[in-house]
């Protein structure tokens, strides 16, 4: 079977990748977690996951009926390094939505014209109106992080971003857009360890990108970049919510619980609990 840009991915790990990755990933169990500082050495155990979820799916649909008739918008920005988990996420989040309520942005390259307009522009025109969810899977941050390390932007730019997010999303805030801003976060060794997953899957392949094998090799440029972004995005008016997100089960339940607790709506019940504290916090949680 070929693989998608000539097995990088498998190259990376048998020459590059840290001698304590390669252990990491060689000696583990599959459901194993494979970063020692993550709360938990074991994935979560599924039944819990199914009965958890079902629960918040049920006020995930009492929500979207909320939204719909009291006219609420609801903007959630979905970021982190690539396999971190904002897909599946997102998936789990609108499965049992609507799509006419509840839908997803997810950019691609900005165009000639947009790279000429000012950066937050063309984000403007895909926030939720009366009575809608959009879920961000990846947003405006881009320029704090991808474009950073890979030489997108210029210094001027990126300040020129930082200088302006904190003033853009609290206009959004007092205007009524409720704004989430969850950021995920796996380690190195279960980063690559979903890539390979990825590079071995036909079905998967073509979540894998340029960007993805070239970031394999910046991964202290990006740590560098998502630190200096969640310290200086971090406001009272639009916080950052961290998750670890080693455990693909307990941060899908996290990012589900951050938002219905951020939204009063009719009908949420008392399963809607607050995110373990374990995985789910402020940038004090990340670690690179």
């Amino acid at each position: 079977m070929s693989l998608p840009f000539d097995g990088a991915i498998s190259a990376f790990h048998d020459n590059e990748a840290p001698e304590d990755v390669r252990e990491a990933i060689r000696d583990a169990r599959k459901k194993d977690v494979l970063d020692p500082s993550f709360p938990y050495k074991r994935e979560m155990d599924s039944d819990d996951y199914e009965a958890q979820m079902q629960a918040l799916q049920l006020n995930l649909v009492r929500l979207q009926a909320d939204v719909k008739l009291t006219g609420k918008r609801i903007a959630v920005v979905f970021e982190g390094r690539d396999a971190a988990g904002k897909g599946g996420t997102i998936q789990r989040f609108r499965e049992n939505l609507n799509p006419r309520v509840a839908h997803v942005v997810a950019l691609s390259k900005p165009t000639t014209r947009e790279s000429g307009e000012w950066y937050f522009q063309r984000f403007v025109d895909h926030l939720p109106s009366s009575g809608e969810i959009v879920l961000f899977d990846r947003s405006w941050y881009n320029r704090g992080v991808v474009e950073h390390v890979f030489g997108f932007c210029t210094p001027d730019q990126r300040e020129r971003f930082f200088a302006q997010v904190p003033k853009f999303e609290e206009m959004l805030v007092n205007d009524g857009i409720t704004l989430v801003k969850l950021w995920l976060n796996a380690g190195r060794a279960e980063q690559l360890r979903r890539f390979l997953k990825r590079e071995r899957d036909p079905l998967k392949q073509w979540k894998l990108s340029w960007i993805d094998v070239e970031g394999l090799k910046r991964w202290d440029a990006y740590s560098e970049a998502i630190s200096e972004t969640l310290d200086r995005s971090h406001t009272e008016t639009a916080p950052w919510t961290v998750i670890r997100s080693d455990d693909k089960k307990r941060a899908r339940i996290a990012g589900i619980q951050s938002v219905l607790n951020r939204v009063d709506f009719a009908g949420k019940s008392d399963a809607v609990e607050a995110p373990d504290p374990k995985i789910a916090g402020g940038p004090g949680l990340w670690h690179g």
